[in-house]
């Protein structure tokens, strides 16, 4: 056996081809005549069928040219376990889709099933079983293969939470979607049994929920999967009454396969169901105004992130916003931990709102969900185009200050993102009795603003109630003004004709030093930025720039948002040609019979 050992090894070595003619041992029709391999001294035993080829990816020519016979009783393996849905979901308006929710008690791992099934990371997953990481209702669409729906995420429900507790308000808030949702999945932690708190959530939902189809996944089932734990544990999961469970792992994808197999025919049932003209698949309407949006990108969806320190009323006026109980609100701080994004429609203009946890100053003392907070609140700070931030107006009148150091950081951050900025004055309602204060909050914001953010000038600062819902629809105005100024696009030739204007009434301490602007051009918009090419070798200072930025502001009225320039040097023209004589050949005319000679002054 040694010796068919080292065999191996030096067929290996000389070339894999011939390592896999030796292991297979295949009989070969086309080479029944070949003599055969020379004796290596001793006569071998045959060789086992190892499955190299298999393994390694070698095989040879005969291999490939003859398929492997398939044992019999045994079916050919499926290449995709997942069957092809009978439907399209791909080309349906995602107000149609069917909708999905997640409930299940605290900690089951919900949030890393939305997680799974949006195919982002998105929702705040953190181990804390005495404490609710989820307290709003997260929605998104997700992807399982070819299915596409809606999903919402909940917070754990928890019966016996006291009337008026966070609990008993995050109950409430998973009762209200409930009516909006065809279908429902209960989630329970295979590995620490039926719990109390599971039978009590099945009786919830039986209760407010009975027109909906339910299905019990067991989660984390990664690992029990041995010894007949899972089949117990099936067997438990049956007390709930919601039919046969599926065991899943939602941090694995453990289990997915399966329950695409449950979902589809649900999901194609609901959908048939739905009348025809309902549905906008192959919509030219929807294409037509895609394509009409392409070339003014004014017209493009905004991203409007609300942003400010805890207990500002933020969630208060995403709610004001959509005009629906969307988020929790209440008086405790902090209450906000993931960051909630919601769409609406507001002038014919898709708007996405995304309602961001507290920012707190970074002390580096933070732990579990308030430092996974900060860290998503700065995330969704960078993908947004426009920054609501909001100051509380009551602590403005109290303070000698409008911005604390918090609020300062963030204007500061958005503006170097190169992101518009709009100040939202909340809580105003308080200060309606005294009109002294009302007066000094007014005329203190704006200058205050300035002089904290002196390198944007006109910054737009807008005074509303969040809780009375007075100053909505001037917010929302002022933030489509402003998103429109951050994509504005401005002609070439429209620059440079203001250009020669502002060159001429600028001062300038020595005329032949001034520098020269070949050409003044706009690269890209969102924000605007601009390009002046220099000719000679004056670059412009950052006076020059300054004064720039500001004549562009006033000029095409874009204040308020942030402008980028940059120069850049033309390279100077080749010089003049040299005026040595050229040796090469040319072409010269002569006094002979013939038309043109060639002739060469080296050999003249």
């Amino acid at each position: 056996m040694a010796a068919a050992i080292a065999v191996l090894r030096a067929a290996l070595r000389r070339g894999r081809p011939a390592a896999a003619a030796l292991l297979h041992q295949r009989p070969n029709p086309s080479a029944r005549s070949l003599p055969p391999p020379p004796p290596l001294g001793r006569a071998l035993p045959p060789l086992p069928r190892l499955g190299f080829s298999a393994s390694f990816g070698y095989s040879t020519a005969t291999e490939e040219s003859t398929p492997a016979a398939r044992p019999k009783g045994k079916a050919k393996a499926r290449k995709n376990p997942m069957k092809q849905s009978r439907f399209d979901f791909t080309k349906v308006d995602a107000a149609l889709l069917p909708t999905v929710i997640l409930v299940g008690r605290p900690n089951v791992g919900k949030s890393a099933l939305f997680n799974r099934f949006i195919r982002r990371r998105e929702a705040l997953v953190y181990n804390t079983p005495g404490d609710h990481v989820t307290r709003d209702i997260r929605e998104g669409v997700a992807k399982l293969g070819d299915l596409r729906f809606r999903v919402l995420d909940s917070a754990g429900l928890e019966t016996a939470a006291t009337s008026g507790s966070i609990l008993a308000r995050t109950a409430d808030m998973t009762g209200n979607v409930l009516a909006r949702s065809q279908f429902a999945i209960f989630l329970i932690d295979v590995r620490d049994g039926l719990q109390p708190l599971d039978l009590e959530v099945g009786q919830w939902l039986r209760k407010h929920a009975s027109g909906i189809h339910t299905l019990v996944a067991m989660n984390k089932s990664e690992s029990l999967d041995e010894h007949g734990l899972l089949t117990a544990a099936a067997g438990e999961a049956h007390k709930l009454g919601f039919g046969d469970p599926v065991a899943i792992s939602a941090e694995t994808g453990l289990g997915m396969a399966e329950l695409y197999e449950i979902l589809r025919p649900l999901f194609e049932e609901y959908m048939f169901q739905l009348p025809n003209n309902d549905l906008n698949q192959d919509d030219p309407t929807s294409e037509v105004e895609t394509e009409a949006h392409e070339g003014d990108e004014s017209k493009l969806p905004l991203q409007l992130a609300i942003v400010g320190r805890p207990n500002v009323g933020k969630s208060t006026l995403l709610n004001t916003l959509l005009q629906e109980q969307r988020v929790l609100v209440g008086p405790e701080a902090g209450l906000t931990r993931d960051s909630i994004r919601a769409q609406f429609q507001f002038d014919n203009r898709t708007v996405y709102l995304v309602d961001t946890a507290g920012w707190m100053e970074r002390s580096g003392k933070e732990k579990g969900p308030a430092s996974l907070s900060v860290v998503q609140s700065r995330k969704n700070l960078m993908r947004a185009h426009i920054v609501a931030l909001v100051l509380d107006a009551e602590k403005i009148a109290k303070s000698k200050s409008s911005m604390n150091h918090p609020e300062v950081v963030i204007a500061r951050q958005a503006i170097e993102e190169g992101r518009g900025l709009v100040v939202i004055v909340n809580k105003m309602d308080l200060l309606r009795d005294n009109q002294t204060l009302f007066n000094k909050v007014m005329d203190a914001v704006p200058s205050e603003i300035q002089t904290v953010i002196p390198q944007v000038t006109g910054i737009p600062v807008v005074f509303v109630s969040a809780l009375e819902g007075r100053g909505r629809i001037a917010m929302m105005r002022q933030v489509i003004d402003t998103y429109e100024k951050w994509c504005l696009r401005l002609s070439t030739s429209r620059l440079n004709r203001w250009l020669r204007k502002v060159m001429s009434r600028h001062s300038w301490k020595d005329s032949a030093t001034q520098p020269k602007v070949k050409y003044f051009t706009q690269v890209k918009a969102r924000p605007p930025t601009f390009v002046a090419f220099m000719s000679g070798k004056t670059q412009l200072s950052d006076t020059d720039i300054r004064f720039l930025t500001k004549s562009l502001k006033e000029d095409f009225d874009i204040g308020g948002i942030p402008i980028r320039i940059v120069q850049r040097s033309i390279p100077r023209k080749a010089s003049a040609k040299s005026n040595t004589r050229n040796t090469g050949p040319r072409i010269v005319r002569m006094k002979t019979d013939k038309r043109t000679t060639v002739s060469d002054p080296a050999l003249s």
